[in-house]
C-alpha cells in the first residue's frame, strides 16, 4: 500500500478565468507540481469542459464575460460533488459569503499571494 507522500497521482485542475495574464501564472504556479492544468475562459466552455472531465479541483473567476462564478458552483457541485472548487474575486467583497454559501470550498480575494495560492490548494487536493 502507499503512503500518501510517495504518491504520484496527477489531479486534473480546471481554471475558469477571462484574464489572461491570471490564468497563464495559475498555470506556471501549478503546472508540474503533481497537477494537469487546463483552462476556459467562460461558463459556456466550463459547461462543455465538465462534460468530458472531472477535474479534482476548480478555480473559478466570479465575473466571467457570460455570468457570475458565484452562480456556477452548484452546477459542479451537482455534477461532482467531490470535486473542490476555490472562487477567485477582486472586486465583490459580498461575494465571499454567496461563495461558501453555494458550496465552495475555499475562497482567495485578488491579489492574492503565491503562498496564499499554495496553502489553498494543496489544502483541499492532498
Amino acid at each position: 500500500m502507499q503512503s500518501k507522500a510517495t504518491k504520484t497521482e496527477t489531479r486534473k485542475v480546471l481554471i475558469i478565468e477571462d484574464e489572461g495574464d491570471l490564468c497563464l501564472l495559475l498555470n506556471i504556479l501549478l503546472d508540474g507540481k503533481g497537477m494537469d492544468v487546463d483552462h476556459v475562459p467562460s461558463l459556456e466552455k466550463a459547461a462543455e469542459y465538465l462534460l468530458q472531465q472531472e477535474p479534482a479541483l476548480v478555480l473559478l473567476d466570479n465575473r466571467l464575460p457570460d455570468g457570475f462564478g458565484v452562480d456556477f458552483i452548484g452546477a459542479i457541485k451537482k455534477q461532482y460533488p467531490t470535486t473542490k472548487v476555490i472562487m477567485i474575486s477582486g472586486v465583490d467583497a459580498a461575494a465571499m459569503d454567496v461563495a461558501f454559501e453555494n458550496g465552495a470550498d475555499a475562497f482567495l480575494k485578488k491579489p492574492f499571494t503565491r503562498d496564499e495560492l499554495f496553502q489553498s490548494v494543496t489544502g483541499l487536493v492532498n
